[in-house]
């Protein structure tokens, strides 16, 4: 057990999916994974553990923003040696051609947060995917016939964002959508030799302030979960 997360070592799998919301976690693991056990509570972030096709998978909860998965995340690969994280969330489209309920898997995430200055220095570290989930998403995503975007995310460590020029110039740049924490997974995994990858779906839009309805979203997201567990357990599903 860790300060966060009251499981013991074997209750928790080497693949673990990562949805901001403690709730969504639990609609998760109820609605994909058979026989979901609860193997986490402490401060109310839920954790769930099942099988999905024979394979063992663990769905648990982030919260928001990069400190936050940087808990779980470091506790996860520390502590319970986790191998393969997917963060599966909600995310801003910021140019026109991603639109509500599309599927953005991050290539790469881009980030003004300090969190690397310490380790880094001056150094602008490129935070990036594993390619084998990534390509094995892709293929998912294709099969399924989603409407899907690949490329550069930004993980920004505000919602409610004031940088207008410093948009323009990522929408100008080909930035895809916003979120808040793929790129302090996609470090963690690099500095552990771990497979990370962000799959997002888009839930509202910077351009077109379109927003998706609340009574869609568990239908939405659940595309995005389905493409998650294909693409972890490709070789062995």
């Amino acid at each position: 057990m860790t300060i966060h997360i009251g499981a013991e070592k074997s209750d928790i799998a080497e693949t673990v999916l990562l949805p901001g919301d403690p709730y969504r976690a639990k609609w998760a693991a109820e609605t994909f994974l058979e026989k979901p056990k609860l193997i986490n509570e402490v401060r109310g972030m839920l954790g769930f553990t099942g099988t999905w096709k024979g394979n063992k998978v663990t769905i648990h909860g982030s919260g928001m923003g990069m400190p936050s998965i940087s808990i779980y995340a470091n506790e996860l690969i520390k502590n319970y040696d986790v191998q393969t994280l997917i963060r599966i969330g909600s995310c801003g489209g910021m140019v026109e051609k991603v639109g509500i309920r599309d599927i953005v898997l991050a290539m790469s995430a881009s980030s003004m947060s300090s969190m690397n200055k310490p380790i880094f220095k001056d150094l602008n570290f490129a935070a990036t995917a594993n390619w084998d989930l990534l390509n094995e998403a892709a293929k998912a995503a294709k099969k399924r016939n989603s409407k899907v975007h690949i490329g550069n995310i930004f993980s920004s460590d505000v919602f409610y964002s004031e940088h207008e020029d410093i948009d323009r110039e990522m929408k100008r740049h080909g930035v895809l959508a916003v979120e808040m924490e793929a790129a302090e997974l996609y470090t963690l995994a690099a500095r552990y030799e771990r497979r990370a990858l962000a799959i997002l779906t888009v839930s509202d839009h910077l351009i077109t302030h379109e927003a998706l309805p609340s009574k869609d979203r568990e239908r939405s997201f659940g595309e995005m979960v389905e493409i998650a567990l294909e693409a972890a357990f490709n070789e062995t599903s």
